[in-house]
């Protein structure tokens, strides 16, 4: 045993001389290809409107829909598109989701919502699915309605990058939820900050760069892929992270000193 040792302890050693002799290549570490969270640019916003124009309308009244789904207990990812069902509320079509909300749940209770990006870079071409959010009670009657403030956060993944948004359950009549589009999302935007950081997957093998910086407004479409469940710690840190505007523009460092520090004699300074 002693000299199966000894000839392991001699067999490690020469390996690390020789590489320390030699020129050692070490693996390369793949980039992330993966940070702008996107769906397939399949069609432009224009078409995505044709096809919802001319999409028939299964319900006209929220009583029609089928709530055989349950909110999901995280967000889970959802298409929303050609083939989904369609409704027509308040002379709107729209695609659309419909759960039952968990009797269990402790009120007040959250939940939470992103949107991705429809295309392969951020610009005036992308656009992405703005959710509003119906609450049902018993008999299928509306009890609150939201148009979801979305805003940008960009983590490291599309798990964790995309346009975030929640709302809240506190009244405990809510027994159903349904997520649309309704005609002011339809035609609103979202704003989106760009950092250096930012990549986009338009090569196959390596990342590249889309823009060096910048602010956009992107446009909400008909379509497109959302995520929908309970709020969970990972997208709750991405809600309060995110960025919904652009920030104040401020006086300077030395002001705000200056205001901070009054008994400071900055003219001696």
């Amino acid at each position: 045993m002693l000299l199966m040792r000894l000839r392991l302890l001699l067999t490690l050693t020469v390996i690390l001389l020789l590489a320390a002799c030699h020129s050692v290549k070490l693996p390369s570490i793949p980039l992330p290809t993966n940070i702008l969270p996107q769906s397939p640019p399949t069609k432009s916003l224009a078409d995505a409107k044709k096809q919802l124009d001319q999409a028939t309308p299964c319900c006209t009244s929220f009583a029609d829909f089928s709530y055989q789904a349950r909110l999901p207990w995280r967000p889970q990812q959802f298409v929303l598109g050609n083939g989904s069902p369609v409704a027509a509320i308040n002379g709107v079509r729209s695609y659309f989701l419909s759960f039952v909300l968990p009797v269990d749940a402790k009120l007040p209770y959250k939940i939470a919502l992103k949107s991705e990006l429809n295309g392969r870079s951020v610009g005036n071409s992308s656009y992405l699915f703005a959710p509003s959010v119906v609450q049902l009670n018993d008999a299928f009657q509306p009890i609150d309605s939201q148009d979801v403030k979305l805003c940008e956060y960009m983590g490291w993944s599309n798990s964790d990058s995309g346009a975030f948004g929640s709302v809240t359950i506190t009244d405990k009549r809510a027994r159903y939820v349904v997520v649309y589009s309704s005609g002011k999302q339809q035609t609103d935007n979202t704003y989106w900050e760009q950092s250096a950081s930012t990549f986009s997957t338009s090569s196959s093998t390596a990342p590249a760069a889309v823009s060096m910086g910048g602010s956009y407004k992107i446009q909400h479409g008909p379509d497109g892929t959302v995520w929908v469940g309970m709020m969970d710690k990972s997208y709750s840190e991405a809600v309060n992270k995110a960025v919904c505007g652009k920030a104040p523009q401020g006086d300077g460092v030395l002001h705000s000193l200056r205001t901070d520090l009054p008994h400071v004699s900055w003219s001696s300074l």
